[in-house]
């Protein structure tokens, strides 16, 4: 049985089961997922956690000085790419929802239902402005929860809990946009999350130059793929990473800050 498991999570993406979506993933997957936005430094990222097979592939979405956005529950991935586009294009986060639910032709997956109105996602740009969408299908518990500069929006949860919970811990914690994108993760797997489990989470945040390396605008893209605690291991990948920043002699120009590094050249 373990192996048809395995196969089936390689096969088919699949984040949040409805009953109409006949999908090839018989246990069912359910996401929770959070987008932020740090004004002191500009950053831009998002988190995500489910029981599937490295959602952060089909989810998460994001581009310097554009925006970032989620896609889940009877997911239609191309919503990603769209809403980056429309992003660039100037359209603000609640035209560019409408705008790409309108021209979805609802097409179905693999020959069966997978409709429209059980998609879920949420578009930001970047400074911060947000939208967020819970189709009046998505597998129960589904919603979405607004705080201020994030937007955490779940399905196949707990209950609201789950997301009222991600969006205090991002506004309650201290520190870089990337350890205030997990502890909402923690929020959310605390108030019970995705009712089948855990298995994988991700990370992106971005910022113009910012990366490692030249013309390099992704400050942090990380997967933990197939974990019991997937977000256990994404907060000690984070906090390496910031560990590293903030040993650094001096912050790259126009990047003070970002990601834990010195706002100032450090003495040494």
């Amino acid at each position: 049985m373990r192996w048809v498991v395995a196969i089936i999570g390689v096969v088919a993406l699949v984040i949040g089961v409805h009953p109409r979506a006949q999908t090839a993933d018989l246990l069912g997957t359910g996401t929770f997922s959070i987008l932020g936005y740090d004004p002191d430094t500009g950053e831009i990222g998002a988190a995500v956690q489910s029981r599937v097979y490295s959602v952060g592939n089909g989810v998460l979405w994001a581009e310097a000085d554009v925006g970032v956005s989620a896609t889940q529950a009877i997911v239609d991935v191309s919503y990603g790419p769209k809403a980056i586009a429309l992003l660039r294009a100037g359209l603000t986060p609640d035209a560019i929802i409408k705008a790409i639910l309108d021209s979805d032709p609802d097409p179905g997956y693999a020959g069966q239902p997978w409709p429209k109105a059980g998609r879920q996602f949420a578009v930001m740009d970047a400074k911060g402005n947000y939208a967020a969408y819970t189709g009046p299908e998505a597998t129960k518990w589904a919603g979405n929860k607004s705080g201020k500069f994030c937007t955490a929006q779940g399905n196949i949860l707990a209950g609201p809990q789950v997301v009222d919970n991600m969006v205090k811990n991002f506004e309650e914690t201290q520190g870089p946009l990337s350890l205030r994108l997990v502890a909402a993760l923690e929020g959310g797997q605390a108030g019970g999350g995705d009712t089948r489990g855990q298995q994988s989470a991700a990370l992106i945040v971005v910022k113009k130059n910012c990366g490692v390396w030249l013309h390099n605008d992704v400050v942090l893209r990380l997967q933990v793929d197939d974990n019991p605690e997937p977000i256990k291991e994404l907060r000690r990948l984070v906090e390496l990473s910031v560990n590293r920043e903030k040993n650094r002699r001096r912050p790259t120009p126009g990047c003070e800050g970002v990601n834990g590094a010195p706002r100032t050249a450090v003495a040494r």
